[in-house]
């Protein structure tokens, strides 16, 4: 029997998908789109899962669409218009799932991520990156801009370097991508799965609902303008003040002794 293209490993409360087609660089194909959002939709629903990390078989994280699936779609009789709709709206919908989710999701990135790859990276709420990995949206070398996947990477990093790596496709390297905001740290390859699962567990220590109500607002806010974001958020800090666990947190720091949450 084949392996599923989306493993999924769940240890204590932190939930590890792994994009499991090593032989096309983990492609976003159409079943790994829907395996994808299949795990989202039941992740939304899921109080015992705290933090989420996404990372890739073999020797890629990801290296964006199905090329192969792309080109037969184009065989359709529109010339693939119906085809290449909904290919980028499931795509787009796979992808703002993420920061709608309750739990924060960790990119662990190696090898490449390019493409709707760095998308997938960039629509992450954190990224751990291996030494030695390259980020790029290439798809201008072949005549196919990156406009979706610009949407996701113009919101990680400044604007002038996203409009030079979308027109020139070049690579970047962990370092410089570390520098730019587009991946929180970068660590030895060999501690790739150690870093990062220690920061999906440090997440996942925290009081679950105080980070779900944290990450929304997080996002809500984030659109909105100064005094809107000032209000929005009184509103939630009010809203988790009144929470139990949290006037326990409160009152243990003020014991000097860890907290006894219910979660």
């Amino acid at each position: 029997m084949r392996e599923p293209i989306l493993l999924r490993d769940d240890a204590g409360a932190v939930a590890t998908l792994t994009l499991n087609t090593p032989k096309s660089l983990n492609a976003l194909s159409d079943a790994m789109l829907a395996a994808l959002q299949d795990q989202f939709d039941q992740l939304m629903k899921d109080r015992t899962i705290r933090a989420v990390v996404i990372r890739g078989a073999g020797k890629a994280f990801c290296a964006g669409h199905d090329l192969k699936e792309m080109t037969a779609g184009r065989q359709a009789s529109d010339g693939g218009k119906a085809y290449f709709a909904d290919l980028f709206q499931r795509c787009a919908a796979m992808m703002t799932t993420i920061p709608r989710l309750p739990q924060p999701v960790i990119a662990e990135v190696h090898g490449i991520a390019t493409a709707a790859g760095c998308q997938l990276v960039a629509s992450c709420d954190m990224a751990v990156a291996a030494a030695g990995t390259r980020f790029g949206v290439n798809g201008v070398n072949i005549g196919l801009f990156c406009s979706t996947p610009m949407v996701a990477l113009s919101r990680n990093i400044p604007r002038k370097q996203a409009f030079e790596m979308l027109t020139t496709g070049q690579f970047i390297e962990a370092e410089r991508a570390e520098a730019l905001g587009l991946v929180n740290r970068v660590v030895a390859g060999d501690d790739l799965a150690r870093e990062t699962q220690t920061l999906a567990e440090t997440v996942a220590g925290k009081l679950g609902r105080a980070v779900r109500i944290g990450k929304r607002a997080f996002y809500d806010q984030i659109t909105m303008g100064l005094d809107a974001a000032y209000a929005h958020t009184g509103e939630v800090m009010v809203e988790n003040m009144l929470y139990r666990d949290t006037e326990e947190g409160i009152q243990a720091f003020l014991d000097k002794r860890d907290p006894g949450w219910a979660q």
